[in-house]
C-alpha cells in the first residue's frame, strides 16, 4: 500500500470515528447507563475495516508471484448471543482488489481487479460480558466469492478466480459507552487459498490470499 493510500486510509478511518463519537454523544442524553451483553439480544456494529492480503505461496504458470492490493472499506455485522459469554456473530463486507503478477517471464503483469464477497459466520466467547470492557475471541468459516472481474487488456483478455472457503479466527473488544452503544475494535485472520484461470486457462495461478482483516466501529445491542 503507498504512503497516499495509507494516508487516506487513516483519514477515513478517523472521520469514521469521529461521525460515529457524535452519534453515541446525542443519544448519551437519553440512554446514559450502560446495560452490557446478555443472553438472547442481538447486537450490530458497523465497522471501518482494513482489509490486508498477505498473498503467502503464490506461483504462475509463468513463473513468479501474485499480488493483491490493500483495501478499505466499511463492514456490517449481526451477533446473536446465545448465553451472556457465546455469541454466533455474521460479517458482510464486500472490497475491490488490484491483482498483479511480477517476475514473471514476462516480468510484470496487471492481471485486472476483482470484487470479493467474503461473508463470515464466527462463534465467539467474551469475557466479562457485564462490564464495560468485553473482550472476546472467536473462530469460523469464511466463503469467498469473486464477482465483476475486470481484466486488465489487452495483454489479459480474460480471468476468473475460483470460490474458496477456509477457517477464520477472531479477537477484539467491546467498550460500554452508554446505554446500548458499545466501541469495537476487531482483527481476523482469514485463511484463503484461491486459483485463477487466465486467458480461459492458458495462464493459471494459485496464491494463498491469508487476509489479515483489522476494524473500528460501533455497535448497538437491542
Amino acid at each position: 500500500m503507498s504512503c497516499r493510500s495509507v494516508l487516506l486510509s487513516m483519514a477515513l478511518l478517523s472521520a469514521v470515528i469521529t461521525g460515529l463519537s457524535s452519534l453515541v454523544h446525542a443519544a448519551d442524553l437519553n440512554d446514559p447507563a450502560p446495560i452490557g451483553k446478555h443472553a438472547g439480544t442481538f447486537m450490530v456494529r458497523l465497522r471501518a475495516i482494513g482489509v490486508l492480503p498477505e498473498n503467502l505461496s503464490s506461483a504462475t504458470s509463468l513463473g513468479g508471484s501474485v499480488h493483491a492490493s490493500n483495501q478499505v472499506a466499511p463492514e456490517v455485522d449481526l451477533s446473536y448471543f446465545l448465553t451472556d459469554h457465546l455469541a454466533l456473530e455474521l460479517i458482510a463486507a464486500s472490497t475491490r482488489h488490484e491483482v498483479s503478477a511480477s517476475a514473471t517471464v514476462l516480468g510484470h503483469v496487471d492481471v485486472g481487479s476483482t470484487y470479493v464477497l467474503p461473508p463470515t459466520l464466527t462463534l465467539q466467547y467474551h469475557f466479562m460480558p457485564h462490564g464495560r470492557f468485553s473482550p472476546y475471541v472467536g473462530a469460523g468459516l469464511t466463503v469467498a466469492w469473486f464477482y465483476d472481474t475486470s481484466p486488465s487488456r489487452p495483454t489479459v483478455a480474460k480471468v476468473g478466480f475460483e470460490t474458496t472457503v477456509g477457517p477464520t479466527v477472531q479477537i477484539g473488544a467491546d467498550y460500554n459507552l452508554t446505554g446500548h452503544w458499545f466501541l469495537n475494535v476487531d482483527a481476523k485472520q482469514m485463511f484463503l487459498n484461491t486459483r485463477a484461470r487466465i486467458n480461459g486457462g492458458a495462464i493459471r495461478a494459485r496464491t494463498s490470499l491469508d487476509p489479515t482483516v483489522v476494524g473500528v466501529g460501533i455497535g448497538y445491542r437491542f
